[in-house]
């Protein structure tokens, strides 16, 4: 497939140009302003949810005073009054 180059640019230039093309460049630039306008939406939501994720890794990952816990029944404590051993010792 050979194609003189200067001879297929020569028929563009000589071809009727579309009825769009004048604006076609007013329809790009209001699209991008359009998206523009959401983006900065985008980029405040996306602030919004690095600020929560960061407070919530510093509430998870800070250090908690351990409270103490009630004595509470455990069947292997030493000193478990609901044992077998002090049950029957008890009569």
């Amino acid at each position: 497939m050979n194609m003189d180059l200067d001879e297929a640019l020569g028929r563009l230039s000589a071809a009727p140009v579309p009825p769009g093309l004048a604006e076609i460049e007013d329809k790009v630039f209001a699209r991008v302003r359009e998206e523009a306008a959401f983006a900065t939406q985008r980029l405040r939501v996306g602030a919004v949810a690095v600020i929560a994720a960061l407070g919530l890794g510093f509430a998870a990952g800070s250090p908690v005073t351990a409270a103490a816990s009630p004595n509470t029944l455990s069947p292997f404590g030493p000193s478990s009054p609901l044992a077998p051993s002090t049950l029957l010792a008890a009569d």
